[in-house]
């Protein structure tokens, strides 16, 4: 699903114009963007938390030249679903092999 799909279902499911959607949409992500750049976590009860979690300093290899580097200390975002979101995926996701 795209960022285009969201916009247009929540366009359909309550009936609100799709540039109104998309305004709202964009503005929610800009402000989850910029908490999280500014080093605070988001949490939505019942869905999940999107957090900044920090990498420590590792030593990693270039195969091409056959040559160690290291790679510094780093903060990345991630995020984390809460358990309800998570059972509820588990329960209605059909697994087909």
């Amino acid at each position: 699903m795209t960022k285009a799909d969201i916009i247009a279902e929540i366009s359909n499911k309550t009936g609100i114009e799709k540039i109104a959607v998309q305004a709202t949409v964009e503005a929610f992500m800009n402000s989850v963007k910029g908490s999280l750049e500014s080093g605070k976590n988001v949490y939505m009860r019942g869905f999940g938390s999107f957090i900044v979690k920090r990498r420590a300093k590792k030593t990693g290899r270039n195969i091409s030249k056959n040559t160690t580097i290291i790679i510094p200390a780093h903060n990345i975002p991630a995020f984390k679903p809460a358990k309800t979101f998570v059972n509820s995926v588990k329960n209605r996701v059909k697994v087909t092999a």
